[in-house]
């Protein structure tokens, strides 16, 4: 089969012919037809992603849509011609969705939407999920609470978004000006980034309190504001990029308290494998009942062309989410 090798870190994405793999025991062998592009995807390939500890040659690619072309022993629920989606593979030891096919974990597999089409479903994966752990699981969002979540544009803010609103929270969201009419097309409040200071859209929009829920899908600077934005003693910050130093004073002198989401720990360790399964199919509920969609870049690429998908990416001029047609 054809796929894309990466074989040194910061070098090209080689197109090859490689052994098509047979599915193992709870394996699930996918044909696939889109491939979603993350930042991660690019930093991976740029070898700027040691958490991610991918073993050279690797095959990259995190989120996958396609149809099921055979099931390993021990599979149930799952049978050829399925339409599936899932965060499959890209990091450690796992081949991601460059390829023709892919054999993959049946636990990180869900049915894809079907009111969405496969290279819908291919935007999903990593971003959904990340918004789950991070809003549902950590944050344990509810009616009547007002959500912050920065980077609202983004592959997971959009997400985020979404699902906050599902829950019946108040969404608010921080961009650059050029982003904020996405935002509000998501159903969230924007807020311009560029010239609104933390202090004054914690005024504007809560009366000084701060918000319920902070989601930081940015990182660095922004982390340290999500800590002087959330509610004073019932406040939380949940953050899919909490790396790096910060000082967590804001954070303490407003009683409140702060959770980091890990997306590829049921991939790197074998272990929360079936929680995945599970938030896609609640998120393919989402869908299929009209409450969550995906914003496309219109743009179209395939597996001679990922190297411009990935250009796009890093440059941070894609509208919406960047997908890779692998197969028709």
């Amino acid at each position: 089969m054809r796929a894309l090798v990466l074989n040194e870190f910061g070098g090209p994405l080689v197109l090859d012919e490689v052994e098509k793999p047979a599915p193992g025991p709870g394996q699930v062998l996918v044909k696939v037809t889109a491939s979603g592009v993350n930042p991660l995807d690019t930093k991976i390939r740029a070898g700027k992603a040691p958490h991610a500890r991918n073993l050279l040659p690797a095959i990259l690619g995190l989120d996958l849509a396609g149809v099921v072309a055979e099931v390993g022993p021990e599979v149930t629920g799952f049978a050829p011609g399925d339409e599936v989606y899932g965060l499959t593979g890209g990091v450690g030891d796992l081949p991601g969705s460059l390829a023709e096919y892919a054999a993959v974990d049946a636990r990180l597999l869900a049915r894809k939407p079907a009111s969405l089409s496969l290279r819908q479903a291919a935007a999903l994966p990593l971003a959904a999920i990340t918004s789950w752990e991070a809003l549902v699981d950590r944050a344990r969002v509810r009616a009547g609470q007002r959500v912050l979540v920065h980077g609202g544009a983004g592959g997971v803010g959009q997400l985020g978004i979404q699902i906050a609103r599902t829950l019946g929270a108040e969404v608010f969201a921080t961009g650059s000006t050029r982003s904020l009419a996405t935002i509000a097309r998501l159903g969230a409040t924007p807020i311009d980034y560029t010239t609104n200071q933390v202090e004054e859209y914690v005024a504007e929009h809560t009366a000084g309190e701060g918000f319920d829920v902070v989601f930081d899908t940015v990182g660095g600077a922004t982390l340290d504001l999500s800590f002087s934005a959330v509610r004073t003693y019932t406040g939380h910050v949940v953050s899919a990029l909490g790396w790096g130093t910060h000082s967590l004073a804001p954070l303490s002198f407003r009683g409140a308290s702060y959770s980091g989401v890990f997306t590829l720990l049921p991939m790197l360790t074998g272990r929360g494998r079936e929680h995945h399964g599970e938030i896609l199919r609640e998120v393919a509920a989402l869908a299929d009942a009209g409450r969550l969609k995906p914003l496309l870049d219109p743009r179209q690429f395939d597996l001679d062309t990922v190297a411009d998908a990935h250009a796009v990416v890093e440059s941070g001029a894609a509208n919406g989410k960047v997908v890779i047609n692998v197969a028709e």
